[in-house]
């Protein structure tokens, strides 16, 4: 079930919604959280039946490890509460490896060794990283002792919860179980019920009638080069463009309709998505982009390596690791690991930039305007190579784009636009179409080219929505609205976000 689906907005939402009300309103308000439980495992059930009995034994078997944590802890047991802890975390680990990395690794296995080993396909549950790492964190700071043993119905609550389950945020312990002991959980807030349709109905605006739109773009000029055509300047520019504002606003959208869900039952998710793509350096983007999964790695992953205690050189293989994983975790495949690599890269040579200048004395931030727009012009264009290589299905793919990006195909446009700018007839060649872009008319050309600026015009220039007034958020809604009922209610069918896949 997707957000985006009629049978989301139109049937389980207002059932899920009507029940959680009516119950807070009894006096045993606790049933409330018990039908939040019931309507999450309905909501991933959805999906397949069967990821029921993979998560239910997740909660179960991660909320036993936590209390055995605890209990050895409190009799002054440190090492057997270690062991404890490190065979929770290395189980759930192990099972995301098995899900998600099986065929992987036995493809690597079989490409070295010429032996054919034959696999059935393994289901991957939707949301296994998440829920896991969820989970890992627990089992983490139970150890820490920074979590505590909270009752099974707040646990089991906090995990399936069905606005993040999928695709996060990953929540904290501290951020989320306080609130569902006070008040406005559990209780009727008109306020917050209608600011969070707001972010609910704009997210959904920013999936069905721009991400959407922009996949159509992406998938045009990603699936000529799959196909050994060669495109040109234009048709490859429109694919990564498309790309990059297509994973933008379908994550952005899925952030801000997760963020409403909960709004709407009175809690309060972390902010996941701050317009990333207007960072001025890569450290920056990484703070903006999956702020809440960007957290996880570093506190979980790059602090544990090391971070940056034992020295500079140190610090850089700690931060190409950090980043080589957490491609591989996006998904099992080189390219992922590739565009994890090129993104570690990125993050070494900012850091010794930041470095150079602390030793020439130029004070952080310091080139104005100028800079700082520079800064980020050369930021969203190395993140949007980077896109290429998240997006194409192989290496060759990629590259076949990347030629025609940097001209290698030649660079035409049509003659009926040439005609409207003379100017841009003697930069390109001239030809009766833009295969691979627009369905190939002049007319869908100037369509692709509009909306991509727009959308860009959206991305770099207009406040994201927590930086917006309740007010003004409502009032959003009126020139989206008519858009996104059109796209609900009269397409073939509701597509999935991209981040369901990782």
């Amino acid at each position: 079930m997707l957000f985006n689906s009629l049978a989301f907005i139109a049937g389980f939402l207002p059932v899920a919604l009507a029940g959680f009300f009516v119950l807070a309103a009894s006096p045993a308000k606790r049933l409330a959280m018990g039908w939040l439980v019931a309507a999450s495992l309905v909501f991933y059930g959805w999906w397949d039946y069967r990821n029921l009995a993979i998560i239910v034994p997740s909660i179960l078997g991660n909320y036993a490890v936590g209390w055995a944590i605890g209990a050895a802890r409190a009799s002054g047991r440190r090492r057997p509460a270690g062991l404890i802890a490190a065979a929770g975390i290395g189980a759930n680990l192990a099972a995301i490896g098995w899900f998600k990395y099986v065929n992987f690794l036995a493809g690597i296995v079989a490409e070295l060794s010429g032996a054919e080993l034959v696999l059935h396909e393994v289901l991957l549950p939707l949301g296994i990283s998440f829920f896991t790492f969820q989970q890992i964190k627990f089992l983490v700071d139970r150890w820490g002792g920074v979590a505590v043993q909270p009752p099974l119905l707040d646990y089991a609550l906090l995990v399936s919860f069905f606005p993040h389950v999928i695709a996060g945020p990953i929540v904290n312990y501290d951020e989320l179980l306080p609130q569902f002991r006070r008040p406005p959980f559990l209780t009727f807030q008109p306020a917050l019920l209608a600011d969070g349709i707001a972010f609910f109905l704009l997210g959904l605006a920013k999936k069905v009638v721009l991400a959407d739109q922009f996949g159509i773009y992406a998938n045009e000029g990603f699936a000529a080069a799959a196909q050994g055509h060669a495109l040109t300047l234009v048709a490859a520019w429109a694919a990564a463009l498309g790309y990059t504002l297509q994973l933008y606003f379908d994550f952005s959208g899925y952030s801000d309709m997760a963020f409403g869900l909960a709004r709407m039952v009175g809690l309060r998710f972390p902010q996941n998505f701050a317009s990333p793509y207007k960072a001025a350096n890569i450290i920056e983007f990484w703070r903006r982009w999956h702020m809440t999964l960007s957290q996880f790695l570093r506190e979980y992953l790059y602090i544990p390596l090391g971070g940056n205690r034992h020295g500079a050189v140190r610090r850089y293989v700690n931060l190409m690791l950090t980043m080589l994983l957490g491609g591989l975790w996006h998904g099992a495949g080189w390219t992922f690991v590739f565009w994890g690599g090129l993104h570690g890269a990125y993050l070494v040579v900012n850091h010794l930039w930041h470095a150079l200048r602390r030793r020439l004395g130029v004070p952080p931030g310091d080139g104005g305007r100028v800079g700082r727009g520079l800064g980020r012009a050369l930021t969203l264009g190395a993140v949007v190579v980077g896109w290429v290589f998240f997006r194409a299905d192989s290496f060759a793919t990629a590259m076949a784009l990347l030629r025609g990006m940097a001209g290698g195909n030649g660079a035409v446009l049509p003659e009926q636009l040439i005609a409207l700018a003379p100017a841009l007839g003697r930069l390109v060649g001239v030809a009766g179409a833009v295969p691979f872009v627009g369905n190939g008319t002049v007319l869908g050309l100037a369509e692709t080219l509009l909306l991509l600026a727009l959308g860009f015009v959206i991305a770099l220039g207009a406040p994201n929505l927590y930086e917006v007034s309740a007010r003004r958020r409502l009032l959003l809604l009126v020139p989206s609205f008519a858009f996104t009922v059109q796209k609900v209610v009269f397409s073939a069918g509701a597509s999935q976000f991209l981040y369901f896949r990782f």
